[in-house]
């Protein structure tokens, strides 16, 4: 009888994204703002709030962000779920909870 080696060491896709955002701070923001950038797309504006999430998970959890960020824990998961709507001052808190900040930038050369 033939036996099938298993392997041991590999992860979910989500646990590759937190350690990948964990272990490499630039990766996040690039992370973040590609996310951020696609937010006019079909389920874009989901996919941006699944990011940031990523990213308070990969800063030690959504309670530790939450209360760096002066919001109740269940609200920033609301917050932050795909049909989440948070306000500007939440953005902003979680945001700099996670060592990052807001910033703008013309859409197009045409705009500049």
């Amino acid at each position: 009888m033939k036996t099938q080696k298993t392997h041991a060491a590999s992860v979910s896709h989500e646990e590759w994204v937190l350690d990948a955002l964990r272990s490499d701070p630039e990766f996040a923001v690039e992370y973040l703002k590609q996310a951020m950038s696609e937010m006019n797309e079909p389920d874009g504006r989901g996919a941006a709030l699944l990011a940031l999430r990523q990213i308070a998970e990969s800063c030690g959890g959504i309670a530790k962000v939450a209360e760096a960020a002066g919001v109740q824990r269940e609200s920033l998961y609301r917050a932050l779920s795909p049909k989440g709507n948070p306000t500007l001052n939440t953005l902003l808190a979680v945001l700099k909870s996670v060592g990052m900040r807001l910033s703008v930038e013309p859409e197009d050369k045409a705009h500049a």
